[in-house]
């Protein structure tokens, strides 16, 4: 008997799914809210279904609410980064897109991939991964207006100015509330310290860290984090006329790229095992951003050790080699 499974196309104020049993496709349409989830599962329940295998598109929050739903009812739920979806679309050779169409064709990957299951984060880890999210927000917020203050027309200035005062406090009030949260969490406070005894992270990227890494069992090896970060090298070989420059493969957490920038910056500065891996780099005569992106990757090569060790960072450590 074949696998019972669940497209989901998700969007703001709707989902649409595509329900495939028996090589039979139906069809619904519903509210993204809690109203809608019970009409699905009474939908599925007059299909006849008790337990069916969801599959969504990793695409921000407005799917983590049916995932969860989902999960508790009993079912198993898979999210899938939305590069794959479109892989598997252009290996079918599919030319018209529209919802309907979409969780079609999110049912058939999931039949054919059978792509990994999805664990729910605890109530801790989202409620700190919506608060670092919002202090992203209102920086990006901050950093537009204080843009606009060199155009701006003097009018306005005061306005700004005063916006900007606002976002500055509600910056540091949010902060607060994190490491109120850390601090009450057993958990999340020894991570946070185990991430503190490593040079080059700050304050401001071990909460993104603690929010966005939360399920370390998935990784058995640093390369699986390397690759979910997205910093794995892309190499373009293919017999002997292409040979293209090895590049960043973007495929991957851009939050997380994006909070190790800077402390890659920071850590040849005053970390002792970046400070000698860059300057290896240099002497080989590699350029500065493929140091940067080697030096990130370096850093989660530590972050990986520590946090699975349970260890403090430690400069003169040497693995023992078997």
């Amino acid at each position: 008997m074949s696998e019972t499974v669940l497209g989901i196309d998700i969007a703001k104020q709707k989902f649409d799914v595509a329900l495939l049993a028996e090589g039979r496709m139906k069809n619904k349409t519903c509210k993204n809210s809690v109203e809608g989830f019970e009409t699905l599962s009474l939908w599925l329940e007059k299909q006849g279904v008790q337990k069916v295998r969801a599959c969504m598109e990793a695409t921000g929050n407005y799917g983590e609410d049916l995932a969860i739903y989902l999960h508790e009812a009993g079912h198993t739920v898979s999210m899938v980064n939305p590069a794959r979806i479109k892989g598997f679309a252009q290996s079918e050779l599919i030319r018209t897109k529209t919802d309907k169409l979409d969780a079609g064709l999110i049912a058939r990957f999931c039949l054919a991939m059978k792509p990994e299951l999805w664990i729910p984060p605890a109530p801790e880890i989202r409620s700190l991964r919506a608060l670092v999210r919002r202090v992203d927000s209102l920086i990006d917020m901050r950093s537009q207006e204080k843009n606009r203050m060199g155009t701006a027309h003097e009018s306005v200035i005061v306005l700004i100015k005063e916006h900007i005062a606002y976002l500055d406090q509600e910056i540091e009030k949010i902060r607060k509330q994190i490491d109120d949260l850390i601090k009450r969490n057993p958990q999340l406070k020894q991570r946070k310290d185990l991430l503190d005894s490593i040079p080059g992270l700050g304050k401001a990227t071990i909460p993104h860290l603690l929010a966005e890494l939360d399920n370390l069992d998935k990784f058995t090896h640093v390369r699986e984090m390397v690759a979910f970060i997205g910093l794995a090298p892309k190499e373009t070989n293919s017999g002997s006329s292409i040979k293209g420059k090895p590049r960043l493969c973007k495929i991957g957490h851009a939050r997380l790229r994006k909070a190790l920038y800077m402390p890659a910056l920071v850590s040849i500065q005053c970390n002792p095992v970046m400070i000698a891996f860059y300057n290896r780099l240099k002497e080989r005569g590699k350029n500065g951003k493929v140091i940067v992106c080697a030096i990130m990757r370096k850093l989660v090569h530590v972050i990986f050790g520590v946090l699975k060790s349970g260890k403090m960072f430690d400069p003169n450590y040497k693995p023992v080699l078997t």
